[in-house]
């Protein structure tokens, strides 16, 4: 099968599918869903438990010792512009 007759075949096939899709819909009702304060209530929860969860990792990379320095930090020309904490 060459390519363009690849591509005329998932051009068919999605026209078939969005055609049967459109003849099945009923008409459009405005309504409420009723289940929005539940997600609303769930990714809050889901926040809180992240963070605490987090805070509460005494080895932020993992299990074993960390050692933290300070590390010079140069930019792409390799001029010095400070230095920033690194943990690994």
């Amino acid at each position: 099968m060459s390519i363009k007759t690849k591509i005329a075949a998932a051009a068919l096939a999605a026209l078939t599918i969005t055609a049967s899709v459109a003849t099945t819909t009923s008409t459009a009702q405005a309504k409420p869903l009723g289940w929005g304060w539940g997600v609303g209530a769930g990714i809050a929860t889901a926040a809180i438990v992240g963070t605490a969860v987090a805070a509460s990792n005494p080895y932020p990379y993992g299990y074993g010792y960390t050692r933290c320095g300070w590390v010079a930090q140069y930019d792409a020309f390799g001029r010095y512009m400070g230095r920033v904490r690194t943990c690994y």
